[in-house]
């Protein structure tokens, strides 16, 4: 495992203190086994219905959505709004909207500022009818017809089943539901999904238009450190080996892992959510302490390793299973297939808006996005670039709703 090659460089790729890295880890994963299975998190009391929405006097819905491979998902509907203007005579059908978490988070995340700044509450307010995604394994989507979140089992999916099962599931529904094409809003992972689903067909003509905020699709110029540190560690594949299928920030093995992250030079963690995100420009205390109070929620670490793959491989394609015969068994060749975005239906209307300042979605794989949607109908295709945002910012600033909610509120209604 040691052999060295060179003066910098071993067998496994690494450069010395990254070797020294994954060692600390390896010997970290191997403590923190256990014989027994690892035990379930809890479900937080209520639901996002009771807890965030329902409170501040909207209707609210739950449904259960069960994907193709049998996880069932929690999907909120806020089907109208408080204002009276722009939001219709009750009775009147709404145009439906689906809006989507990215990853560590769930669809809480879009609730946590006052309710006048949230965007689930902007759209209803101006006619829409709102629907919120959990994506699986988080607090709230943590059933599955036939396996337990306690087994690894559970765990074995990346970001491909989002693509392929989960967003079409929630598509459908909400398509079914309503009898009407949908609107979407994606964030971070929530557009990188979309995109590849959009470029593989998997949306059909279900989508009527889409809002990607903070988009995600190459993530070669990441420069958030935690996150940078993580990928190029191969945090992934060490817990993946030791059976750490859940990767939950709030549990021990990782918050040992993460830990040692902290600890790696040029890595500052006094403020995670900086350190994973990278700065932010515009959020107030009471909601970073709402968002620390709600917690990180649990993803797989197979999702965790193939967002890794993507940062260090500079190549969007599916779970690359790292030995050639792997890749065979699953894929029939020795390299997992690539996506191209460059199948995105030309005339979907498109609005994507980034920060400037976004250490996740830098500038430079933003602009490599766009390159692959150049020949996109120009007249559907809106971008804005916000100079002085942040990665968090798109779903927490103060001042997310002037500076960008209110142009998506704008964008949806233009395809009326």
């Amino acid at each position: 495992m040691g052999l060295l090659l060179g003066p910098n460089v071993n067998v496994l790729g690494f450069t010395p203190p990254t070797l020294l890295l994954f060692l600390l880890c390896l010997l970290l994963v191997a403590l923190s086994s256990s014989a027994g299975p690892p035990s379930s998190a809890a479900s937080s009391p209520g639901g996002i219905c009771s807890s965030a929405v329902v409170s501040h006097g909207y209707k609210c819905q739950e449904f259960d959505v069960v994907t193709p491979d049998g996880y069932i998902l929690k999907l909120i509907r806020i089907p109208e709004g408080l204002a009276l203007e722009g939001s219709g005579s009750a009775g009147d059908a709404r145009q439906p909207v689906l809006i989507q978490h990215g990853v560590l988070v769930d669809g809480l995340s879009w609730l946590l500022n006052s309710p006048e700044l949230n965007l689930p509450f902007i759209l209803a307010d101006n006619g829409f009818d709102v629907w919120i995604s959990n994506t699986r394994g988080t607090r709230f989507s943590r059933r599955h017809t036939s396996l337990d979140p306690a087994y690894q089992e559970y765990w074995d999916w990346s970001w491909d089943e989002l693509v392929s099962h989960d967003l079409p599931a929630m598509f459908d529904f909400v398509h079914a539901q309503t009898g009407s094409k949908v609107d979407y809003v994606g964030h971070s992972l929530g557009t990188l999904t979309a995109l590849v689903s959009l470029s593989e067909g998997g949306l059909g003509d279900k989508i009527r238009s889409a809002a990607l905020l903070s988009p995600i699709a190459y993530l070669s110029h990441m420069t958030t450190a935690l996150g940078l540190v993580a990928a190029r560690s191969f945090l992934g594949e060490i817990t993946t080996l030791f059976g750490l299928a859940e990767f939950d920030p709030k549990g021990e093995p990782v918050g040992r892992f993460i830990r040692v992250l902290c600890a790696f030079p040029g890595v500052v963690c006094y403020d995670l959510l900086s350190a994973i995100t990278g700065q932010n420009c515009c959020l107030n205390t009471s909601t970073t302490d709402s968002f620390i109070k709600n917690g990180p929620q649990s993803t797989s670490t197979k999702n965790m390793v193939h967002l890794s793959q993507t940062v260090r491989d500079g190549v969007l394609r599916m779970y690359d299973y790292g030995i050639p015969a792997a890749n065979v068994l699953h894929y029939g060749d020795f390299y997992p297939p690539a996506y191209n975005l460059s199948n995105i239906p030309w005339e979907l209307p498109m609005f994507l808006s980034y920060g400037a300042q976004d250490a996740l979605s830098d500038v430079r794989d933003v602009e490599q996005l766009l390159s692959k949607l150049r020949f996109h109908d120009p007249d559907r295709l809106v971008v804005q670039r916000v100079e002085d945002y942040g990665h968090a910012d798109f779903i927490m600033a103060v001042n997310a709703k002037d500076v960008v909610y209110n142009s998506v509120v704008s964008f949806f209604k233009n395809q009326w």
